[in-house]
């Protein structure tokens, strides 16, 4: 038999099996062309982000990268400020006037934290349970210290009568903040992990009195009973504190 021939008796088969077959509609046909296109756009756009590197990088260790350079930054800054605080403050004293205005300016600067002070008071001091610490059923921020329990502490010295405070080695100041990030507290922009050193001066005995009377310190207390965190109070003979070195954040003052 030839090619022709065969090729004669193989036409009906096709046409019979293309008629057997459900034609696609115009609305089928425009869906693949759509997803063919999308799918298209999403690999060049992958490509172009990767250039090359893995999408998929230790996003934690960049993170936690992140936080210690912007924290060295942060101490540098501060650092850098409190020395043109230093100078501005000798400018301030060479062109004041004297008598009563500057000592108004002094008592002011004294009051609002933007001096060093030194003096007797207590020093108190805040750490997490310890790592081998696992209270079956006990969630692990029971475990560790957290903004409030600093507050408590701060709040309870500032009743005892404390005249000037820092945490962590900053001065505390009426816009300080203390707020939880993560496993650490953040104090004017600055991270910080346990222990926490409260500082304030003052009357030891009144300071000591208004940590026993606060309800918020008890309370944490409970948790240094329960699961070991750490909570020591002690009297220094004098503590040098050191004057605010960051923004105050406040542009107007007006007596009340």
């Amino acid at each position: 038999m030839g090619f022709w021939a065969t090729l004669r008796e193989r036409v009906p088969l096709v046409r019979a099996r293309m008629a057997q077959q459900r034609p696609r509609s115009p609305r089928g046909r425009v869906t693949t062309v759509l997803v063919c296109v999308v799918a298209g756009l999403m690999i060049t756009v992958a490509a172009l982000a990767a250039r090359g590197t893995d999408l998929r990088s230790d996003r934690n260790a960049d993170m936690r990268d992140l936080i210690v350079s912007q924290s060295q930054q942060n101490e540098e800054l501060r650092r850098q400020m409190a020395e043109l605080q230093e100078e501005v403050t000798a400018l301030t004293a060479e062109q004041a006037p004297q008598g009563g205005f500057q000592d108004a300016l002094v008592f002011a600067e004294g009051s609002a934290g933007m001096m060093a002070v030194s003096g007797p008071g207590l020093r108190v001091t805040l750490t997490d349970a310890p790592a081998d610490v696992k209270p079956a059923g006990v969630d692990d921020d029971s475990l560790v210290v957290h903004q409030q329990d600093i507050q408590a502490v701060v709040n309870a010295l500032w009743a005892g009568g404390a005249e000037a405070m820092s945490i962590q080695g900053q001065r505390v100041i009426a816009t300080t903040g203390i707020k939880c990030v993560g496993n650490t507290v953040v104090l004017h922009g600055i991270p910080y992990a346990p222990p926490y050193v409260i500082e304030a001066i003052g009357d030891e005995q009144r300071m000591r009195q208004s940590l026993d009377d606060s309800q918020a310190v008890q309370i944490y207390l409970q948790y240094v009973e329960a699961y070991r965190l750490g909570y020591s109070v002690e009297g220094a003979d004098n503590l040098d504190l050191p004057s605010f070195s960051g923004s105050t954040g406040v542009r107007y003052a007006r007596v009340g």
